[in-house]
């Protein structure tokens, strides 16, 4: 079985200061981890080192990017060889607001990801709809080639290393999360994919998430669908309390 998953992601939030009281008061809320679930936290690249050193080794590191080239003239990126110097095991990968933003496109994730599985980091495959797109009734279409693009290359013995996040985009920031059920339908389409590229073996194994909008009262509606395996939590992840909230709700079920 599956263990469930719950990644923060703190996104382009918080001081120095601000970093280290928040990993202060999520190591507090989460002194009784169950095996069960398991916690990633991802800082801004200038806090890695920061909370790294204060997190307890039950809740994991990840970081919120990667370059998909190793260590050389490439100003302004930090290398897969870096972040896990500093101590991290996960990576966000493919996010809609670098998507978006910053005009990455579905070759330069698949490099990416190729890059951490090859140097034993596990990336978070971010994928998903805009409201453009769903009301087209495009939905199937735009994941199934955004999780086709994204594992192109990877081989059997590598992608069990992988979880996916489905965030569809306009639920992202909002407070209009997916339904449970819709979410669900979509992630189950996504596990149809991993069985057809790779096999049924691969595609039990993997974890996939749900984003957009997730807190602690919609969490267990989420988390109690049949395929879906945990969250990637946006907004409210650098707000401890709510934070915390939602891992002992997953704990719970």
């Amino acid at each position: 079985m599956r263990n469930k998953l719950i990644v923060g992601n703190w996104k382009m939030n918080l001081t120095l200061e601000e970093s280290r009281r928040l990993t202060l008061d999520i190591r507090q809320g989460l002194t009784n981890l169950s095996e069960k679930a398991e916690v990633v936290v991802c800082p801004s690249f200038v806090h890695l080192a920061n909370v790294h050193y204060q997190l307890p080794s039950s809740i994991k590191l990840g970081s919120q990017n990667v370059f998909w080239k190793g260590n050389g003239a490439y100003t302004g990126e930090i290398s897969c060889d870096q972040i896990l110097d500093l101590g991290c095991s996960y990576v966000i990968v493919g996010h809609s607001e670098r998507r978006k933003n910053l005009k990455e496109t579905d070759a330069m994730v698949n490099d990416k990801v190729l890059e951490c599985l090859q140097k034993g980091l596990k990336p978070i495959i971010c994928v998903g709809e805009t409201k453009d797109e769903k009301e087209k009734g495009m939905t199937e279409e735009k994941v199934t080639q955004q999780v086709e693009l994204a594992l192109e290359g990877v081989k059997s013995k590598d992608v069990i290393g992988v979880t996916i996040a489905y965030e569809p985009i306009w639920a992202i920031g909002s407070s209009n999360s997916a339904e449970p059920s819709d979410a669900q339908i979509v992630i189950s389409r996504i596990r149809d994919i991993l069985e057809n590229n790779y096999s049924e073996k691969e595609s039990e194994i993997i974890r996939i998430l749900y984003g957009g909008s997730v807190n602690p009262q919609n969490i267990a509606s989420f988390v109690l669908e049949k395929d879906i395996d945990g969250v990637l939590v946006g907004g409210v992840s650098v707000k401890a309390n709510e934070f915390v909230g939602i891992v002992k709700q997953v704990m719970k079920i």
